[in-house]
């Protein structure tokens, strides 16, 4: 029998179903962080709705932990699918590979619990290594910060052992390079220091380069594989832009990290060189895709996997605006000094990490759903017209635009009331709060959060569902045939 007519976990490699279960944790955290930012975004209008059971401050560390979460399991299980396919040899060491993922499942449950139970008290040594941290975006305590740099070593090992058995490839390359940084960037955040400009200055390596550069790199290395899988792009085309990508992050990256450093005591050259290099790393992944596109005029644009192709190209324009051009429209300094704080950062946050991340880990989940059914065809003419990803594709990218417009507009009333007119002061804060523009926008933002909870929702059901009535395999492209296993 062949491995096409196979189904379910019989149909996958061992990576392919170590991959599959850090997908269903990232499905069920990517859940919890939609269920965690309506609750913060309803308090947030109604300060008294849930007062002393689950308060606002634990929502939104719940809400955004999540989602750092989530997209990292996204990541790991997206990477332990492609490289059986890019080495062409089973993973190295899988059963430490299981070992890690059950280790970073248990800590992260844990963690969860504590957020939602214990956040009050003195803060002690204790406390820093068991509660909280007490540092916004890693909160997480010190024992999980250890779990997780030893769960990502671990996650280096079979990368790098799989591809040194097997076959090496540039997207192997880069990506067994960008495992290094994500460990080590991550220890920055790690130690502290009495010195708050100093504390600051290595907590943005671990919120800018752990998030916006190395991030960016895996994601890179993804699209990669994922436009041979889905297009049959030609892997010179693909691996020559993901080159680039690396060289810009070199190049521009570190640099680009100083647009946060404006306001936390550091030197005034900053200013400069943070403004100049902040929005450089998005622009190889759109060009990649854009060439890949291009490219495939000579298989007449036809992709086996529909869906995952539309999610693609849908990281490549969320990326490059959500990353790149908002975040480029307010960290230049001169208008970073009126913009730093407000809603206009909420929504720039909002539209880069669902533009540059969720959308590549969908992509994903759809490459997988397609194996998993067989390889069956994900292409034009499925059974029910492919009604249900359409619609999700649909909910979630205007959902979350919507979020990020109606945050913009919040943003731009408290820019103007709080910072224009009132100087910064706390009684310009409390002003621009009772704005009626700025309560309208928060108030959309809110709506456009239940659009993007149903569209959550549908996404769920169609992964369960898609291809399940379909018979027809799968026409996967020759380029892909040359470089899979």
């Amino acid at each position: 029998m062949s491995t096409a007519k196979l189904t379910g976990s019989a149909a996958l490699g061992g990576g392919q179903r170590l991959a599959i279960k850090y997908f269903v944790v990232a499905i069920v955290l990517f859940g919890a962080q939609i269920l965690f930012g309506l609750l913060a975004g309803f308090q947030y209008l109604q300060p008294d709705f849930l007062y002393g059971v689950v308060d606002f401050s634990v929502n939104r560390m719940v809400h955004i932990n999540a989602m750092v979460v989530w997209m990292l399991f996204g990541f790991i299980g997206s990477i332990y699918w492609l490289i059986e396919e890019e080495s062409g040899t089973e993973v190295v060491g899988l059963a430490l590979g299981n070992l890690g993922f059950w280790l970073f499942t248990i800590a992260v449950a844990i963690v969860v619990v504590v957020y939602l139970v214990i956040q009050t008290g003195p803060g002690t040594i204790e406390s820093i290594w068991f509660i909280n941290e007490g540092r916004e975006y890693i909160e997480a305590p010190r024992w999980a910060d250890v779990g997780i740099v030893v769960c990502v070593l671990i996650f280096f090992y079979n990368v790098a052992a799989t591809f040194m058995k097997g076959r090496w490839t540039g997207i192997g390359g880069v990506l067994v390079l960008d495992l290094v940084a994500v460990a080590g960037m991550y220890l920055a955040g790690m130690f502290y220091s009495p010195n708050l400009s100093m504390d600051q200055f290595w907590w943005w390596w671990v919120i800018h380069l752990w998030v916006e550069a190395t991030w960016e790199v895996l994601v890179g290395c993804i699209m990669a594989w994922g436009l041979i899988k889905t297009l049959g792009a030609r892997r010179q085309v693909v691996t020559t832009w993901l080159y680039i990508e690396v060289a810009l992050m070199l190049g521009s990256g570190i640099l680009g990290l100083g647009h946060h450093y404006f306001w936390i005591g550091t030197p005034e050259y900053w200013l400069t060189v943070g403004g100049f290099f902040s929005a450089l790393e998005p622009v190889p992944l759109v060009a990649m895709v854009v060439h890949a596109v291009y490219d495939s005029g000579v298989h007449r644009f036809k992709s086996p996997n529909h869906p995952a192709l539309a999610w693609l190209i849908a990281h490549a324009f969320g990326n490059f605006f959500g990353a790149g051009v908002w975040g480029f429209m307010h960290t230049l300094p001169q208008v970073n000094i009126y913009t730093h704080g407000t809603q206009w950062s909420a929504s720039h946050g909002h539209f880069a990490f669902f533009g540059a991340y969720a959308t590549m880990n969908i992509a994903v989940f759809y490459l997988a759903a397609q194996k998993w059914r067989g390889n069956v065809n994900f292409g034009g003419g499925l059974v029910d017209n492919g009604w249900k990803w359409k619609w999700s594709l649909g909910l979630l990218n205007g959902g979350v635009l919507g979020m990020v417009m109606a945050l913009l507009v919040s943003g731009y009333d408290q820019v103007f009331i709080e910072r224009a007119l009132e100087g910064a002061t706390w009684a310009g804060f409390f002003k621009a709060q009772y704005s009626v523009w700025y309560l309208q926008g928060m108030w959309w933002r809110q709506l456009f959060g239940y659009m993007t909870a149903a569209g959550f929702f549908l996404l769920v059901w169609d992964l369960m569902t898609i291809g399940v009535r379909e018979t027809r395999p799968a026409a996967f492209h020759t380029e892909v045939a040359e470089h899979a296993a």
